[in-house]
């Protein structure tokens, strides 16, 4: 996956187009991602021991990993793959080719 947990990202196509956040969690098998503050929805809770208040309560809900960009520099960039001398591997910003972690 080209993205990790806490990397700025910004949406690039649907209804949130444009809007940043990060990276609460990633979804490897599904191949989505939950980002902070993007595609919120209402939950109506009931009443419990550790929420006595119940009410509505909003959470984010996953989208395609494919829909979020990398923000690197201010700038949204494409992610690449790069092997270092020592033999690790690390991400590789493609815009002006500076590794990313």
């Amino acid at each position: 996956m080209h993205i990790k947990k806490n990397d700025t990202v910004i949406v690039i196509s649907g209804i949130h187009k444009g809007k940043e956040g990060k990276i609460l969690k990633v979804l490897k098998d599904e191949n989505k991602v939950i980002v902070e503050g993007i595609n919120l929805r209402k939950r109506h809770m009931k009443p419990t021991q550790q929420n006595p208040q119940g009410g509505i309560q909003e959470k984010e809900i996953a989208i395609h990993a494919s829909k979020v960009m990398l923000m690197y520099g201010g700038k949204r960039t494409r992610v690449g793959h790069k092997i270092l001398e020592d033999g690790r591997k690390v991400r590789v910003a493609r815009a002006n080719g500076e590794v990313v972690d």
